[in-house]
């Protein structure tokens, strides 16, 4: 075995590896960028080597300075991760060389399977079921659209050398393969230095479903089950579960003897995943095949008992896997929430800054159920402009599914994250969405069920009460401290207001008081609606999250303090709430709203992000959906486009240009 390894990475996943290596007694190094040098990652290694500046290209990327990183410690491997060298043959090649071990598949695996056109040839000849379409060199636009209408429409425009939603795109017309295909290809070659693209068939209400495998040196090849990815946004997977609610035993079983005839063909040798695609029918089709350890391979962890990352570095060090296809059980249920550092009332553009507040759930067993975050961050770190937006994987385990769903939603609503903005209303908005719970899903599900994107949730009258409920006992357990403090002027005489009026929103929710009398913990009757509320919490004022019970329903809620009220999160509910006298109420609702600024001739920066390019002129006439402006955030092309017709009055940026978020770009007349 080893005695040490680099981590070719950065982040949850390097953290994620020197885990597993500290329990293994393997000594880690971990490599860092300018931006890093204060990361987790580099304070949980044992060494660390500088490696250059931010910009991954001249860091991360760079397969000679993690060589002499290795060099310099003496570790004899390297484990990569996932992104970055994770699959590049050349890397592996170049390790060879200077005889360090790459905690990985082989050179000709990674190449068979790391080019998508070439892997689909592949895959034909193995005799894996795969989509119809070209995977010859496409030249130009107008060869893309021949193809498409061969094909026949909607298809699916990629970047052969892709991964992670970049350099994808979907067309449902002849001007949407123009467009998608330029795009592809600019994303293609400015994310991997390849702009080859493919086309193939586009399957209307697709699943998305991956088949976990993992095969020694000696012949021995297993899968360890299925993951289901098909809740994704713009391509990019944002929850995963295993298994999938929609498979049955047979389907699997096909899915995952294919995956293994796969990856023998290819002599495979370590921790892989096969991709499908699967229809209504359960027909399945090749995807790709991913060379390296999956994002979110803590749910197949979690439900096999089996530590993927161990596996890969005992597998490199030419060991023998210790079970067979019949040892492998799955258990339970669990699910994968990526918490990312990015705007869901903004589109989900990225968002940078500094961890001011973050304070993950507590891991470990809860009653009958497992919560799991992995992380790279901590509180006070720096979210980057240079790297992914991806802040923790946060999973859940359980005996079942609609448990491991409750156990997510009640984990997300005790995430606290401050400082940035984040997808956290969005997790726990989904947790609570009937077709998410029923199982009723595809890859299409985010843009058909938020077909405007995710707006702040209006509460319904039961969760106006709800939120009602936890607003006053925060409010009342923070006057009971004020008026028993030592240095009060003049003492409570005991009596308790009975009625009050808390405002949710812009509701008002009459409550009064059943019982007289505060006591810590918290424990109260009260009214509200007509409806009898038992009241039970041991929050304390400055305690982020508010844990209680409000009429038996166990109640997890985030409690933020503001000017005259506090700020609530709850099950994706934003809202800030106020907690009146019925007088103060009244005069309350006589206040004027303050109106937003009007932006509407306006073109705002909507991320911080580099300008790539500025499509107009100044006096420019421009339609409706015309390209105005193109940035770059987070290595991912965001095309502005006019909302209605206008005319271009000051362009405020120019290309190169780096911007702040609300920085404007252009005025219009």
């Amino acid at each position: 075995m080893f005695k040490k390894i680099l981590i070719a990475n950065r982040g949850e996943i390097a953290c994620r590896v020197i885990k597993t290596a500290r329990r293994m007694g393997i000594a880690t190094v971990a490599v860092y960028s300018d931006a890093d040098r204060d990361a987790l990652h580099v304070e949980m290694a044992d060494e660390a080597v500088h490696i250059g500046p931010a910009a991954a290209a001249e860091s991360y990327l760079v397969a000679e300075k993690i060589i002499a990183a290795c060099k310099e410690t003496g570790a004899e491997a390297v484990h990569p991760g996932y992104g970055f060298l994770s699959e590049r043959a050349s890397f592996c090649e170049a390790l060879e060389r200077e005889g360090i071990v790459f905690i990985g598949p082989k050179p000709k695996a990674i190449r068979a399977m790391g080019d998508k056109i070439e892997s689909k040839k592949f895959a034909n000849a193995a005799k894996v079921s795969t989509v119809p379409g070209y995977l010859g060199v496409i030249e130009d636009a107008a060869h893309a659209e021949k193809i498409a209408g061969e094909i026949g429409y909607p298809v699916m425009i990629k970047a052969s050398a892709g991964g992670g939603g970049k350099g994808m795109r979907v067309a449902w017309n002849e001007a949407g393969v123009c467009d998608g295909f330029d795009r592809a290809r600019s994303e293609a070659r400015s994310s991997f230095g390849d702009d080859r693209v493919f086309i193939e068939k586009y399957i209307v209400d697709p699943r998305h479903i991956e088949i976990q495998v993992l095969a020694d040196a000696h012949g021995n090849a297993v899968y360890l089950g299925e993951r289901e990815c098909s809740i994704q946004r713009r391509n990019q997977k944002v929850v995963e579960e295993a298994p999938s609610p929609f498979l049955d035993e047979k389907t699997r079983q096909a899915m995952g003897k294919q995956s293994v005839a796969l990856a023998k063909a290819v002599d495979y040798q370590s921790a892989g995943t096969v991709e499908f695609i699967v229809d209504r029918d359960r027909n399945f089709y090749f995807l790709e095949m991913n060379t390296r350890l999956q994002v979110e391979h803590p749910v197949t962890e979690l439900v096999t008992g089996i530590d993927l990352v161990e596996q890969m570095i005992r597998v490199a060090a030419d060991e023998t896997l210790p079970f067979s296809q019949k040892d492998i059980k799955l258990n339970g249920w669990a699910i994968e929430s990526r918490l990312y550092a990015e705007d869901p009332y903004r589109n989900f553009l990225p968002s940078i800054g500094r961890l001011t507040r973050y304070r993950p759930p507590a891991e470990g067993r809860h009653g009958n159920t497992i919560v799991r975050n992995d992380t790279g961050v901590f509180e006070g770190a720096e979210i980057s402009m240079y790297y992914d937006p991806m802040i923790a994987k946060l999973c859940t385990w359980a005996p079942d599914r609609p448990t491991a769903i409750d156990a997510m939603g009640q984990a997300l609503d005790g995430f606290v994250v401050d400082g940035i903005a984040h997808n956290l209303p969005f997790l726990a908005a989904l947790m609570t969405h009937p077709r998410w719970r029923e199982g009723r899903l595809s890859t299409g599900f985010i843009a058909e069920e938020y077909p405007d994107g995710f707006a702040p949730m209006v509460p319904d009258q039961r969760e106006e009460t709800m939120l009602a409920a936890v607003a006053l006992s925060a409010s009342l357990i923070e006057a009971n401290r004020r008026e028993r403090h030592v240095d009060r002027l003049r003492a409570s005489d005991g009596d308790l207001r009975q009625e009050w009026v808390v405002k949710i929103g812009g509701s008002y929710v009459p409550v009064r008081l059943i019982d007289g009398l505060v006591t810590i913990p918290f424990d109260m009757e009260m009214e509200a609606v007509g409806e009898t509320l038992h009241v039970i919490t041991d929050w304390r004022p400055g305690d982020p999250v508010w844990n209680g019970a409000v009429s038996g329903q166990a109640v997890t809620a985030q409690v933020r303090p503001v000017l005259n009220g506090m700020l609530i999160d709850w099950q994706g509910l934003a809202v800030r709430a106020g907690v009146f006298t019925p007088r103060h109420a009244e005069l309350d609702r006589l206040m004027p709203v303050k109106l937003p600024p009007d932006t509407s001739k306006l073109l705002l920066c909507p991320m911080p992000g580099l300008v790539i390019s500025i499509a107009v002129a100044e006096g420019q006439e421009v339609k409706a959906g015309e390209t105005l402006a193109v940035v770059e955030a987070m290595k991912m092309e965001n095309v502005l486009r006019a909302e209605r017709d206008l005319v271009v009055g000051k362009i405020n940026a120019k290309p190169g240009e780096s911007l702040a978020v609300d920085a404007v770009i252009l005025e219009f007349a």
